[in-house]
């Protein structure tokens, strides 16, 4: 005769669920001890019945000693993952002062190309200037010989700045 399938839900009857309780908590026991033996498992078992009663199993030694070592071992697992995240932190804080840096030297730079446009614009509006003061006076009178341009000097004063 084969079993039929259990509903997983709540037990409506005290009686039954008492019943059910007290044979699993003991198929329970008893396969955490298999385990335990088989595979040479420390296992560590705590059940509090509905009741409030407590049934626990220890292998291999005391249940406060299955506890302190799930506690250390747990604590590293925890102070590792704050170190990897200490590191991170301080990652990203390094790479948000990098940038902050390479934004201020890029601002420098920006700032120094539209002083020496200012400059190249002053230069430019100088030489159109004196090619036209030129232009005129080649104009007025053909005769008076060809003005050097003073280009040369401009360019001079560009570089210096």
């Amino acid at each position: 005769m084969a079993r039929g399938k259990v509903q997983m839900r709540r037990i409506e009857n005290p009686v039954h669920r008492q019943v059910t309780f007290c044979k699993r908590r003991s198929g329970l026991l008893k396969k955490a001890k298999e385990l335990s033996v088989l595979c040479d498992a420390e296992i560590g078992l705590v059940i509090f019945s509905p009741h409030g009663k407590l049934y626990e199993l220890a292998t291999n030694g005391s249940m406060q000693g299955l506890i302190e070592k799930y506690m250390k071992s747990s604590s590293c697992y925890v102070e590792k993952q704050a170190d990897e995240k200490q590191v991170l932190e301080s990652k990203m804080e390094v790479n948000m002062l990098k940038n902050e840096v390479d934004m201020d030297i890029m601002s420098q730079e920006i700032q120094l190309l539209k002083n020496k446009e200012g400059i190249l614009k002053a230069a430019n509006k100088c030489l159109q200037e004196q090619m036209e003061m030129q232009y005129i006076a080649v104009e007025t009178d053909p005769t008076m010989p060809n003005i050097p341009c003073p280009l040369i000097a401009v360019q001079n004063e560009i570089y210096q700045y």
